[in-house]
């Protein structure tokens, strides 16, 4: 469960500060097109890692993709992948970099939301207090940005994007016991590819090669390998509590804004961090514990036998773990700290 806590921390480490750095390049590069580039170098450079597993054999045994993913998974293409960073991008050409960092700490609210309220995850008294106390942080954070020259617009813009990012998260965590780099280099690549194509429909052209490059490397940390994280907190924390440790992200991302205009944090951001410090502590020392039932079911994905996997291989196996088949899960009840994973998405009376 720890691993779940550490995995969505660093994805938010590496999306937050991958705005102040967006930010710059959109001065050189159209917002569709830089778009497009951040999420195509995502792809790229997440199927190349792909090929590098596969030529070490190290890719056996990964739980790939299925038919019955495909509908979830096009559904997050399109609303994280496609929607959403063209939204982003033309929100931070109209407010600043630190105003735009902050203001994501919105798709940890509509991701806890929609994961509460339509896909009706569980949730308790302290988690809904951790997430006030970071929405708080980063309301107090948006306010000390004072008011920027076409803030209700480019704020507009910033916020749909979270909301789709919400839905998009949401709509991951259903695929989320599937291979992670597979989902995040289809993700990447066929993002990438619908809008650097309408960028040039647009009437967009190339940008220099360095700024390509700078894209593409921008996207590969800060949407593809924090996209890779992101997923392997989502099997193992449930979508609102990951959303919950990824809210922290403005605050990285707001960091370097500062650092990169340097300016001198206010005490407002030092209570933020505070109260961004305190939802965390509240998240972390969670228990959640009662009886429940695990229904029969069948799925793949990479386990160790514990608790959960006590079954019978019909191949030869050599002991070795965590590995990846295809096993069915008897029906079971017991008691025991838990988070909602990919194996207690069950209901609470």
């Amino acid at each position: 469960m720890k691993s779940g806590i550490l995995y969505a921390l660093l994805a938010a480490i590496l999306f937050g500060i991958s705005t102040p750095f967006a930010k710059i390049l959109v001065g050189e590069i159209p917002p569709v097109m830089l778009a497009g580039l951040l999420y195509g170098g995502s792809g790229a450079g997440l199927f190349a890692w792909m090929l590098l597993k596969k030529a070490a054999r190290k890719a056996n045994g990964i739980a790939h993709l299925t038919r019955q993913d495909a509908p979830w998974l096009a559904g997050a293409v399109i609303a994280g992948g496609i929607v959403a960073p063209v939204l982003l991008m033309f929100g931070i050409t109209l407010i600043s970099a630190s105003s735009a960092s902050l203001l994501l700490n919105l798709e940890g609210v509509f991701t806890a939301l929609l994961a509460w309220f339509v896909f009706k995850e569980n949730f308790d008294r302290r988690i809904f207090l951790g997430m006030v106390f970071i929405i708080v942080a980063g309301a107090l954070l948006s306010w000390q940005e004072g008011q920027v020259s076409g803030i209700p617009w480019g704020g507009l813009l910033v916020a749909a994007a979270c909301l789709c990012w919400g839905i998009d998260n949401n709509l991951t965590r259903k695929v989320s016991a599937s291979d992670p780099l597979q989902i995040a280099a289809i993700k990447g690549s066929v993002a990438g590819a619908v809008n650097i194509g309408i960028a040039l429909a647009m009437g967009a052209v190339w940008p220099a090669a360095t700024s390509i490059v700078q894209a593409a490397a921008l996207g590969l940390a800060g949407y593809g390998i924090s996209l890779v994280l992101f997923v392997l907190a989502l099997r193992h924390l449930g979508t609102a509590r990951t959303g919950a440790y990824f809210s922290v992200a403005p605050f990285f991302g707001a960091a370097v804004s500062l650092l990169l205009l340097h300016e001198s944090p206010t005490l407002l951001f030092w209570i933020a961090g505070g109260l961004m410090g305190a939802g965390i502590w509240l998240h972390l020392t969670e228990r959640h514990e009662h009886e429940h039932t695990h229904e029969a079911m069948a799925h793949e994905h990479e386990h160790v036998h514990d608790d959960h996997h006590w079954h019978e291989h019909d191949f030869e196996w050599d002991g070795t773990e965590p590995h990846t088949h295809h096993h069915q899960h008897t029906r079971l009840t017991h008691t025991h700290p838990h988070y909602p994973d990919i194996h207690h998405r069950h209901g609470h009376s």
